[in-house]
């Protein structure tokens, strides 16, 4: 029997990790990391995805809980519900989706609850013997569903704990020489802040917020009984935004997002940083513990800061309003080469009425041939406190 497991695994890092995990290969001193259940840094919603993946410092919305829960206390509605949907890496296969459900309720004027779910399909993969011969079909897929609690510290600062359940069915239960697998499980959660401060400046309304989120604190997965377990993608997130009023018509949002991954890095034996070979021994391998790779992955890289500076991401967006009902977005995100080198432009657009709002994006690769090209995302929203204020 051909290794299922593994070649399904890798093609599903493949598949994902356009997104979040992959290094070109041809690049000399490329030392990516990589996690299991990759799906879960996926950007779900169209604002974000406008704006260049940047949304852990943006002002609240309905999509908050993924980028940063503590947003909720300071939403305007009392209650809403979303759900977006994403058409795969449409360049390579046309079976591969996310979809993702987010809702929230105010409790009262310093708490809220929120919740998500998020869902991705990996279409159907044929499994085959060594001879060729059909063992059966399955339906790979993924999901992670979470519940939050935010709640308003002061009047400017706020934090959220969020909790989550992960699985990850890749094999369908299929047999590895011999070796019976299953669905990876992992328990996770994130821990977030958020500040907003509105002020008058030139006799027009401004605001400032930042966020930071710690994402994904939780178990290793596995996929066997045996010994060998991923970490899950612990990822920091910082951001900031500034919105500006130019007149009772017309505003605008700058927000920027830097993120690293809180897991350990691979070992590396050379690195090529343009001035030659140098030699290097060092990074982690994922035999310590969640908590300790955590702390670790700041300073583990083998090239030494230098290699861990490239290790962070860095994002910018920029949204303008007409009359707070119809928005245009644009946004770029930038990873290091050596670090899986996806550099993109993102655009998008959004309408909001009194009840619901519709928004969508479209992501532009840097590179040509790139399997992100024509990557589409479409969300709608749902203000159910102002569909009940209707009645």
């Amino acid at each position: 029997m051909m290794k299922i497991f593994r070649l399904l695994f890798i093609l599903t890092l493949i598949v994902i990790a356009t997104e979040t995990v992959v290094a070109q290969g041809t690049l000399s001193g490329a030392n990516t990391i990589t996690t299991g259940v990759p799906f879960l840094g996926i950007t779900p919603d169209s604002r974000a995805g406008g704006m260049g993946d940047v949304g852990v410092g943006t002002t609240a919305d309905i999509n908050s809980q993924h980028w940063n829960p503590a947003k909720y206390v300071f939403m305007e509605s009392d209650m809403g519900v979303g759900l977006s949907y994403s058409p795969w890496l449409r360049n390579l296969v046309d079976d591969i989706n996310l979809a993702y459900l987010v809702g929230y309720k105010r409790l009262d004027d310093v708490q809220a609850l929120s919740a998500s779910l998020r869902y991705f399909a990996l279409g159907d993969i044929v499994f085959t013997s060594d001879q060729g011969e059909l063992m059966g079909q399955q339906s790979p897929n993924e999901f992670a569903i979470d519940f939050g609690y935010s709640r308003l510290l002061s009047e400017t600062w706020s934090g959220a704990v969020a909790v989550r359940y992960i699985r990850s069915d890749l094999t369908g239960g299929q047999l590895v020489n011999g070796v019976e697998t299953h669905a990876g499980n992992s328990f996770a959660a994130d821990v977030a802040f958020y500040y907003y401060n509105e002020f008058r400046r030139s006799r027009r309304d401004n605001s400032f917020s930042a966020g930071i989120n710690i994402q994904n604190i939780g178990s290793k997965i596995s996929y066997t009984d045996g010994e060998v377990k991923d970490f899950i993608p612990t990822t920091l997130k910082l951001g900031a935004s500034y919105t500006m009023e130019l007149d009772d018509y017309n505003s605008f949002s700058f927000s920027a997002e830097a993120g690293k991954l809180l897991v350990p890095t691979p070992p590396a034996d050379s690195t090529e940083y343009g001035d030659g070979d140098v030699i290097f021994s060092g990074g982690i391998n994922s035999d310590i513990g969640v908590i300790e790779g955590i702390f670790k992955s700041f300073g583990d890289a083998p090239g030494g800061f230098k290699e861990e500076f490239q290790e962070i991401t860095w994002a910018a967006g920029v949204e303008y309003w007409y009359n707070k009902q119809f928005a245009i977005r644009a946004g770029y995100f930038y990873e290091h080469e050596n670090k899986g080198n996806r550099k993109y432009f993102t655009a998008g657009a959004g309408l909001k009425m009194n009840v619901f709002a519709l928004d969508f994006s479209y992501l532009f690769p840097t590179q040509r041939n790139h399997p992100l090209e024509n990557t589409l995302r479409f969300s709608l929203s749902f203000d159910i406190d102002a569909f009940g204020n209707q009645r």
